[in-house]
């Protein structure tokens, strides 16, 4: 009698184990679908390709289901959500399976994100949609602009957006947008806000020269920052107190402040178009299927990505 009850002792705690450890891979969600609690970065890029990896080293190939160029991707309330080329949206929950959703529109879109329970997007002719149940149904809203939206983000209760010709909108909440002098003409491609400033970074999008930075605490306000580079600027990020900008030609500048910035050797030529940060690590995305991390920003290793496709865009979930 005793080996029996030691054996069912034995037995439930090894059930309790394997069940402690199963609940960190894995959460359903009240429509009882699955979604991965695991940290994981997902790029996107050309002829619908899907990258996603969980330590930025390895890469992994998955289905889009779509053949557009995918340009947008975020992650926000346990859901991914990516944007592209006429009107294509995707979302998922574990970043393997995505689904099709309906933009009601087909002007490109190029960039997403998230904030006040809101997914925003921004793209061609001044499009702006908005969604507030996880990226299934989406809403135009009016920008009151048809020069393309390159870039949106949120943040100090505020939603940014830039594009061309040095088109900045603001709005606190994604539905009403009101337009801010830039002090430029440049072309805004790349937004982020760290250390309690928004950064714009961009320059002339057909000669790839003209690197321009606008520096704001309130995203009304800009400042317009010397950044002593002869390249444009597409992306930037802010992690580990330092901003990173990236951009033609293998192009990678740093700073603490966003106001000084230092170019770093990246080791590759090809256009750099989107960078991200996390779990420790900076991850940048380029033409050719480049992609290079760094821990610190300054050195920079080169990555097997398994594609040749060009890649717009990186978000990293924790």
């Amino acid at each position: 009698m005793k080996y029996i009850l030691h054996v069912i002792l034995i037995s439930l705690f090894s059930l309790t184990i394997i069940s402690c450890s199963s609940s960190n891979d894995t959460k359903t969600t009240t429509d009882n679908t699955t979604t991965t609690s695991s940290p994981l970065y997902i790029s996107v890029g050309d002829n619908g390709t899907i990258l996603t990896s969980s330590d930025g080293t390895t890469w992994t190939s998955r289905t889009s289901g779509v053949t557009e160029n995918l340009h947008g991707v975020t992650y926000a309330n346990s859901t991914f959500v990516v944007v592209g080329a006429t009107g294509t949206i995707l979302t998922s929950l574990d970043g393997t399976t995505w689904t099709s959703r309906t933009s009601g529109i087909t002007t490109p879109i190029w960039r997403v994100t998230y904030g006040n329970d809101t997914f925003v997007t921004g793209g061609g002719n001044g499009t702006i949609l908005t969604s507030s149940d996880n990226g299934t149904t989406w809403t135009s809203r009016t920008s009151g602009t048809s020069n393309y939206l390159s870039d949106v983000t949120y943040s100090n209760s505020t939603f940014v957006v830039v594009g061309e010709n040095g088109t900045i909108l603001t709005s606190s909440d994604a539905t009403t947008w009101t337009s801010r002098t830039s002090g430029t003409t440049q072309d805004l491609s790349g937004l982020t806000y760290g250390n309690s400033t928004f950064i714009a970074v961009g320059g002339d999008d057909t000669d790839y020269d003209n690197g321009t930075i606008l520096t704001s605490s309130d995203g009304t306000t800009w400042t317009t920052k010397t950044s002593g580079a002869t390249y444009a600027y597409w992306g930037i990020i802010y992690g580990n107190s330092t901003f990173v900008t990236a951009g033609p030609s293998g192009s990678i500048f740093t700073s603490s402040d966003g106001t000084t910035w230092t170019s770093r050797t990246s080791g590759i030529t090809n256009h750099i178009w989107g960078v991200t940060y996390g779990n420790s690590t900076f991850v940048t995305v380029s033409y050719g299927g480049d992609i290079l991390t760094s821990s610190d920003g300054i050195s920079w290793t080169s990555r097997t990505s398994g594609t040749t496709e060009v890649l717009y865009a990186v978000t990293y979930k924790e």
